[in-house]
């Protein structure tokens, strides 16, 4: 039975991706006037869908509202009972039919008409309603979907899927939508967090490690442990000119280190980052140099901040 089960898997996963491999050829001319129409428009995306187009219209309308694209989903049948007035004169609206000619969206392309308010469609059907009462029609290619009775929509809606995720991408870049902007609409959550710039959550003030140039080893070995992040920078003149870590101290460890000033010891090219630097990026840097933390600097090279791996792990994988 359980071979079974994952050859089924497997058919699933073959049909899809040769639906998903039909359109190559879908985003021609006519898909790039869409995204050209959407990006004119002052006024929102209004994204309208029954059944399961509607469940693909509902994702397709909240990413293109997270990445740049004003967007609301609006039930067809709730569009007859009065959402109607939720569509204004200067929103475009994106319907979803694979047939095209469900009847329930009748009255929302009627509104569309009646009031100059432009339609695109996905639809697998040229001839469908649907599709010539729309000023734009993308023709999803006909194919097989997964289920064996050849009646559940699987295939299909990935293909939905896919088309609303490639118009987000690609509004996303003509729009130049970037790190800021995203960061600006998910201020919450692991989203906002792992956008976070190093400015917003690296150690400040009296809690950044320092130590002054010329500061005996006896004292910092004390000081270092107070901090509790295994390593300190050593300032002279407010630049930070080294840092002390504990793998240095266990390079220099014997009779004669109390002895010495952290000048002797410090590793004298710490790595620094810019405020402005992320906190996914930050990570990498870390990884990629493996050392324990990165000194935030300004432009003179003073220590403004100080972020450890530990702090960058709890933002990004909480």
């Amino acid at each position: 039975m359980g071979n079974n089960i994952t050859e089924i898997a497997k058919k699933v996963l073959k049909d899809e991706a040769e639906g998903i491999a039909l359109l190559d050829n879908f985003f021609d001319d006519n898909f790039s006037a869409a995204v050209n129409k959407i990006l004119k428009i002052s006024g929102k995306v209004i994204v309208t869908g029954v059944g399961k187009s509607g469940h693909i219209g509902k994702k397709i309308s909240a990413t293109l509202s997270s990445t740049g694209t004003p967007s609301y989903f609006v039930h067809p049948t709730e569009a007859s009972h009065g959402d109607m007035g939720m569509v204004g004169s200067e929103d475009i609206i994106f319907a979803i039919s694979w047939s095209g000619e469900t009847s329930e969206l009748n009255d929302i392309v009627h509104f569309s008409k009646q009031n100059n308010i432009e339609l695109i469609s996905l639809t697998s059907s040229s001839k469908s309603q649907l599709a010539e009462s729309s000023n734009i029609s993308l023709i999803l290619p006909k194919a097989t979907e997964a289920c064996p009775n050849g009646l559940a929509p699987t295939t299909s809606t990935t293909m939905q899927l896919i088309v609303g995720d490639a118009l987000a991408i690609c509004l996303l870049n003509e729009r130049g939508f970037d790190k800021d902007k995203f960061k600006s609409l998910h201020p919450g959550g692991q989203l906002g967090l792992a956008l976070s710039t190093l400015e917003d959550i690296m150690h400040k003030d009296k809690t950044v490690p320092l130590l002054d140039s010329g500061t005996n080893m006896s004292e910092a070995l004390i000081r270092i442990s107070e901090k509790g992040f295994g390593c300190s920078g050593v300032i002279q003149n407010d630049e930070l000119i080294g840092i002390v870590t504990d793998g240095d101290l266990r390079r220099h460890m014997g009779p004669e280190l109390l002895k010495k000033t952290v000048d002797e010891v410090m590793n004298k090219n710490p790595k620094t980052a810019s405020k402005n630097m992320l906190a996914t990026d930050a990570l990498d840097l870390i990884n990629e140099l493996g050392i324990q933390g990165l000194f935030i600097v300004d432009n003179e090279k003073k220590p403004i901040g100080f972020i450890h791996f530990h702090d960058l792990i709890r933002i990004i994988k909480q």
